[in-house]
Order: C-alpha cells, then sequence, then structure tokens
C-alpha cells in the first residue's frame, strides 16, 4: 500500500465519520462565583459542527484519489 491509498482510505473515513456525527462537543469548567473558600463552577457544553459539504468533499476526494491513485500512468 502506498502512500496515495493510505491518504485516500483516511479521507474516505474521515468523510463518513464526518457524515455520521456532524459535529463534536466539548465541556469547559469555568468559575462562576469565587468568595473566597466558597467557589461555585458551572459547566458549559460547546458543540463544534461540522457542515456536511466537509464530509462530502473528503469523501469525493479519497475516492478520486483512490481511483486516480491505482493508475499508473
Amino acid at each position: 500500500m502506498n502512500t496515495k491509498s493510505a491518504v485516500a482510505i483516511l479521507l474516505i473515513v474521515v468523510g463518513i465519520v464526518a457524515f455520521v456525527y456532524q459535529g463534536f462537543s466539548y465541556t469547559t469548567t469555568e468559575k462562576a462565583v469565587d468568595l473566597g473558600p466558597l467557589q461555585i463552577n458551572t459547566e458549559k457544553e460547546h458543540v463544534f459542527p461540522i457542515p456536511p459539504i466537509v464530509g462530502g468533499i473528503a469523501l469525493v476526494g479519497g475516492i478520486l484519489l483512490l481511483v486516480v491513485g491505482g493508475k499508473r500512468v
């Protein structure tokens, strides 16, 4: 397996994952109140969306690279 094939397969997998999950979320902890020994923390959930067009471009790019990379010129 050469480098082009590995990159093509990676792009296809990334494209499929982008279509399935359509983004990811993560949580941060922030200090809401700090009164000496009394501290109140809040957790905020942030969402990072991945547009479907990104998944489509990665998927199509991986397929094209796999098809074109397999041909000998």
